[in-house]
């Protein structure tokens, strides 16, 4: 199984230990799934790292070392030039469906735009990709 993480839940996983993201993430370390991203979700990811608020809990060498891994460990897939195949109320979200749909992914977010379209899409929430790979 392939999954595209949302820059929130990759976010969200390296803040809380504890909590579906970090649960997502730790199965992929576990080689549970494999995780896909892009150059536009690791520049969306390295933005949103460098953050202010973000960057008084995760140092940037955290930051960097965390993309790095990424970069080494995960599927590399190019940005998508086709459109989506459903778009987001929000412009900025098309490429994760893109990506998703392109990679024959899943898509976890935590983000509402996105999560209103998974009657279309296979779009999760980490709490229900979570238990989607407990209990396979």
């Amino acid at each position: 199984m392939r999954a595209v993480l949302d820059v929130n839940v990759l976010v969200s996983a390296l803040l809380s230990a504890n909590g579906a993201p970090a649960r997502v993430l730790l199965a992929w370390v576990n080689g549970a799934f494999e995780l896909v991203v892009s150059p536009m979700l690791l520049e969306e990811l390295r933005r949103a790292l460098a953050y202010p608020k973000i960057r008084r809990r995760i140092p940037e060498a955290d930051a960097e070392r965390f993309i790095a891994i990424l970069i080494e460990s995960a599927m590399r897939h190019p940005d998508p030039e086709e459109a989506p195949p459903i778009l987001s109320s929000d412009p900025a979200d098309d490429y994760l469906i893109a990506l998703a749909a392109a990679s024959d992914a899943l898509l976890v977010s935590g983000d509402g735009h996105l999560l209103e379209l998974a009657d279309r899409a296979p779009i999760h929430t980490p709490a229900e990709f979570a238990d989607m790979l407990t209990s396979d």
